[in-house]
């Protein structure tokens, strides 16, 4: 079973031809409301797009906008422990989708910024504890080192991407990250090959969006070349990349199967509208990693990332 413990926020979206540049005004198109969270995402593609039995801890205020988040994590199957917080709103997140699919959020944390330490539930039975950065810093850190204490295993999406602290990088058994988190944990700009060499944790999952994905285990490299799909909306993908990966680590699949299916179904993800509402179900996940990746994409996501041939 997967633990997580993040955020969630009813997302605003419109679309547009373009995201504004700072003092544009664009004018939108259709506007749509949609559950989502970093948290609640990936609770759901842990659930849905991965076939693990999940739990979530999440803050939701007392007012309308906790509804669809609660409903929807429900229809998912996800267990959830909710600490409700009278005194601020559930949190939103306020999109803009351009025509070539790309996004800009904006985030009022909200209630979100309410978890404290002392709301994670003991962990027994639990395999891993999925974390991200939409909460108090010191409330992940704490979380992963309860976590470790217990014996479960941590994995971090360090996203939205800043310095990590060393005692939370300490307690980390898989971090998750795309090409500008990275940058962030390991305060370099260079190669990802470069990046990760700075730092400790024993495995690393890099996203690199119609790349791919890279990873280093305990030193070994791990490449997987992206699915080709026509992307409508990124929302959310990156989200179901952490959950589908995590839950593939869960039911004991090696890390570089985990991978495959994470990559699946990220992709899947970009194929559809919103966050949760994009995220696919495990057999879409495992139809699409059943038909692989192009041939030759590998050599070239190797030579990206600045690894060796």
């Amino acid at each position: 079973m997967i633990f997580v413990a993040g955020s969630a926020n009813l997302d605003f979206v419109v679309r547009a031809a373009h995201i504004p540049a700072p003092g544009e005004t664009v004018l939108g198109r259709a506007f749509q409301t949609f559950p989502g969270g970093k948290g609640a995402n990936q609770a759901i593609a842990c659930a849905r797009a991965g076939g693990a039995a999940t739990h979530m801890l999440l803050a939701l205020g007392a007012d309308a906008f906790a509804q669809p988040l609660e409903a929807s994590l429900a229809d998912a199957g996800v267990v959830q422990h909710v600490v409700r917080s009278p005194d601020q709103p559930t949190g939103t997140a306020f999109i803009c989708v351009s025509d070539d699919a790309e996004n800009a959020i904006t985030v009022a944390p909200g209630a979100n910024a309410s978890l404290q330490p002392t709301h994670l539930p003991p962990l027994a039975g639990f395999s891993h504890l999925l974390l991200q950065l939409e909460t108090p810093l010191d409330t992940v850190t704490a979380y992963a080192q309860a976590a470790r204490a217990q014996g479960v295993q941590v994995v971090l999406n360090a996203a939205p991407a800043q310095v990590l602290p060393a005692d939370l990088l300490a307690a980390v058994d898989v971090l998750v990250v795309n090409e500008g988190e990275l940058a962030s944990v390991a305060q370099h700009n260079g190669s990802i090959a470069e990046c990760l060499a700075r730092l400790d944790t024993a495995c690393v999952v890099v996203t690199l969006g119609h790349r791919g994905c890279c990873a280093r285990l305990n030193g070994q490299i791990l490449l997987q070349a992206a699915y080709p799909v026509t992307p409508v909306d990124t929302t959310a993908a990156g989200d179901s990349f952490c959950g589908a990966l995590t839950a593939a680590l869960s039911l004991g699949h090696p890390l570089a199967l985990a991978m495959q299916y994470g990559s699946a179904a990220g992709a899947l993800a970009c194929t559809r509208p919103g966050a949760q509402s994009s995220i696919p179900t495990h057999a879409e996940v495992q139809a699409l990693v059943a038909s692989g990746t192009p041939t030759g994409a590998e050599a070239a996501l190797r030579e990206f990332c600045g690894f060796p041939a």
